[in-house]
This record gives structure tokens, sequence and C-alpha cells, in this order.
């Protein structure tokens, strides 16, 4: 049994303990993430069928450390030969928040020294070319304690391996989940992006609808590692693929003005296997009608960050409220970071949630 952090943006954390939890893995929601105990094959699991979740870090020591000899005790102590091969390549990345240490180039540098140090007892010898498998190591440092970590996942757990080219502001993939996942749709009713841009908000909650596991077409660091089983991982990836129904999708629609940004989409789709499961059209949003009452809208639309592109982006706002009129018994799921949204929406939301898009501080608002 080990400990892991799955690592998440502000304000999801408790998305992806709920996530853990009905994997069947105990859960514990903290800054930064959601902790879990579990096997490599648990975290296998999760680094396959995590929505929110931005990566799963194995936790191998954790204490408070106000020195830089503490720093390198820590590390030193840590059995690096039950983990790291020797040929294995080992970067150390770092962060360092509200400590005594607060050089990141220097705990870095200490990392990297204490772990060559215990390899080089175990091994008996003086360098590593580091031509093997990666392990990517991380020290953070967080009110004074020390957080010694390997990356399980590889590249971030966002990258779900359809979207090859993104529009001109992409939507992270993990984002847009939780948007759906937070909104008041459930399946049974339409879901439409009137904004729909590349299309992620879309294949996210067609993904969500066909049970279909995120990290399906992709492969994690942990694979090519010597601890697990690789014949469970096979397993475990076999069963997430006969999950996968594309015939449990229904009734998800997009739209948008940009004829560019439509084609992109489409071949989101497609390379997401869901050709011909998901309808987007050209369509202004002035004249946007969905045939049937019941529609709930989740969209993020333009934030108009730039003055020349903040007029464009309010006649946005009054054209989803309007859109919203149109459907007098529709729902609006809105990410924005424009303080003004309501005003020019037309009314006050019902609901809000505080989201970071990148390092962007936006609300999620309802009506």
């Amino acid at each position: 049994m080990f400990e892991f952090l799955a690592t998440a943006a502000f304000g999801l954390e408790g998305m992806a303990k709920s996530e853990l939890l009905a994997l069947g893995m105990p859960a514990k929601a903290e800054s930064g993430g959601a902790r879990f105990e579990g096997s490599i094959e648990d975290a296998f699991k999760a680094n396959l069928h995590l929505r929110t979740a931005d990566r799963v870090q194995m936790i191998l020591a954790e204490r408070k450390t106000m020195s830089f000899e503490e720093l390198f005790q820590l590390v030193r102590d840590i059995p690096w030969e039950e983990y790291l091969p020797r040929d294995a390549k080992f970067p150390v990345s770092g962060h360092c928040a509200r400590s005594q240490l607060m050089s990141v180039s220097d705990c870095q540098a200490i990392t990297k020294k204490a772990i060559v140090e215990r390899l080089k007892g175990h091994y008996g010898q003086e360098w590593f070319d580091e031509t093997g498998n990666e392990y990517a190591v991380q020290v953070v440092l967080h009110t004074d304690v020390a957080r010694i970590t390997i990356n399980t996942s590889g590249d971030a757990l966002n990258r779900r391996g359809y979207r090859t080219w993104n529009g001109e502001a992409p939507l992270r993939e993990t984002l847009a989940a939780a948007m759906v996942d937070l909104s008041p749709w459930r399946g049974d009713t339409m879901l439409h992006d009137p904004c729909c841009g590349t299309g992620t908000i879309l294949i996210e909650a067609a993904f969500k609808q066909a049970q279909r596991a995120p990290g399906l077409t992709r492969a994690f660091a942990m694979e090519t590692w010597q601890l697990g089983d690789k014949g469970k991982y096979r397993d475990i990836r076999r069963e997430a693929e006969a999950a996968f129904d594309t015939r449990l999708i229904g009734s998800i629609s997009g739209s948008d003005k940009d004829p560019a940004a439509l084609e992109l989409c489409r071949r989101h789709i497609r390379q997401a296997g869901l050709e011909g499961r998901i309808i987007v059209t050209e369509k202004d949003l002035r004249t946007l009608k969905i045939e049937g009452e019941r529609v709930c809208f989740i969209t993020n639309p333009p934030y108009g960050e730039r003055l020349n592109d903040r007029k464009t982006a309010e006649k946005v706002y009054r054209d989803l409220g309007l859109l919203q009129q149109r459907h007098t018994q529709s729902r609006m799921c809105a990410l924005t970071a424009h303080q003004g949204f309501e005003r020019f929406y037309g009314k006050k939301a019902s609901k809000k949630r505080r989201l970071y898009n990148g390092r962007l501080e936006c609300e999620y608002l309802f009506f």
C-alpha cells in the first residue's frame, strides 16, 4: 500500500475526492488535491478514470523541514533503490511557499544530490547516466513541510489525446469535465454549448454519458516502471474499454459562428471516437433556437480580457441572456472572468462557484 495525492486545481479538490470515492478509494480533500491510500494498481486506475484531477503523485516522504541539512536527510532516508532502477532518469522539479527554505533551485539540487548519494551506496557506482525510463521527482515545501513525490501520470491528465489542435483560448479538459459535473445536466435532457469553439465541453460531456474513462487511449509514466503488475494494468484498461458505449450518448450538440473553430471541433470529435454522436452547426447566438424547451446550456464564452475585445464579449453575454429567454425551461451555466457578466446577461445568477481557468480566476454562474 502506498500514499498518493491526486493534484487538482483550486476549487476542484472536493470533486477529485468524490471521484476517488466513487472508484472505491477512501480519500480526503486538501489544498491542492485529494489524498488517498492504495496499491500501485489503484494509482493506475485513478490515472485512467479521474476526470478533474491534474496528476497522481506517489508520496514518498513528508515532514517538517527547517534547513537544507534536514531536507537532505529526509530525501536520503527514502529507499530510492526500491523505486529507481540503475538506469532511471529522475529529473527533480520543485515548489516553495511560505517556508524557511524558499530557494526552489537549491531545494531541487539538494534533493537530487541526496537521491544520488543513496543510489551510490546501493548500486556501488559514482555516476548515473539516466538513460532509462523517467521517474519525475518533485519536492514541495509549504509552510515548512517538505513533501517528496514521484509523478505516476507523466503528462498532465487533461492530455486525453483527442485534442491535437487548440483554438485561440483553449479550455483545459479537466475544467470542462468539472463544468459538466457541476451543472444540473444529468443526461436526461438536451445539452448544448452555444459557444462551443473546439468542442472540449461537448466531448467531456459525451465521455461522461458513454462511461468512457478519460485516459483510455493514452499512456502513463508508471506503466514503464519496475513497480506494478503490467498484467493487472491491462485488465484494468480492458475493463474500462468494455464499459465505453457510444450508444449511451444522446442529445449533445453545439454551435458557434466561427467556421475555423468548428472545423477543429469536428476533428476533435473524430479523434475522440465520437463521430456522429455529437452534432455541431454554424449558428449565430442571436438566431439560435433549440427544438424542445428542456435544454441545459453549458458554455465558456469569451472573457473580453483585451480592451478591444471587451465590447464584443459583453454583446455575447446579452445574446446569451436573450437565448435563455427564448427557452423558458432552460438552464444556463457559464464560466466567466468578466465581473459585469450578470449586468449584461440581464439578471442575477441563482448560484455561483469560483473556479480557475489556468491562473485566471473565474466564476461559474448558474441561471
